[in-house]
């Protein structure tokens, strides 16, 4: 790490700057319509842009985002054409469908009162929450199979967990 550190330190500010944060993150959803109402509906996002692009065959460029994270736009997704072919689109929605693509996690201030209210709104949980050492974590499904942990951090010290640990 050091090493990177001093690395990154030593580059031109022309490159040191050339990234300056994420602002698209991709959610790959089987239906836009669906995945557009449970993302504002459910979640409680707000939608960012919704166009269709008729240069790039019909392509529907969706985002949502977190009303207090400007910033932060979810593109919802649907895999295919001019990016994957038919086969790929559908491999890419089978993955998704199992949960085995998990885009992320949505930090709270209160796990299990975001939960209950979640609960309130239809969604179901894949996970309740649950007491970890980083904080109280629970688990979402979009209804394309998106996995999103939902968490609320503690404060902890990771090292002197692990001295802890090695120590037996």
């Amino acid at each position: 790490m050091a090493r990177f550190e001093k690395t990154a330190r030593s580059l031109p500010n022309s490159v040191r700057r050339m990234i300056k944060a994420l602002s698209h993150a991709n959610i790959w959803v089987r239906d836009q319509d669906e995945a557009k109402a449970f993302y504002t509906e459910k979640l409680g996002f707000e939608v960012r842009e919704d166009a269709t692009l008729e240069e790039l065959g019909g392509y529907r460029w969706l985002t949502v985002g977190p009303p207090d994270q400007p910033e932060v736009n979810l593109l919802l997704g649907r895999p295919g054409p001019p990016a994957f072919d038919e086969r790929t689109s559908e491999l890419i929605l089978e993955l998704v469908s199992r949960g085995s693509v998990g885009p992320g996690i949505f930090r709270t201030d209160d796990c299990r009162a975001t939960c209950a209210e979640l609960k309130a709104r239809g969604v179901e949980l894949a996970q309740e929450p649950e007491e970890r050492f980083y904080g109280i974590d629970a688990a979402v499904r979009d209804p394309s199979g998106n996995l999103f942990r939902i968490v609320q951090p503690l404060e902890y010290d990771l090292e002197a967990m692990q001295r802890a640990n090695a120590a037996g």
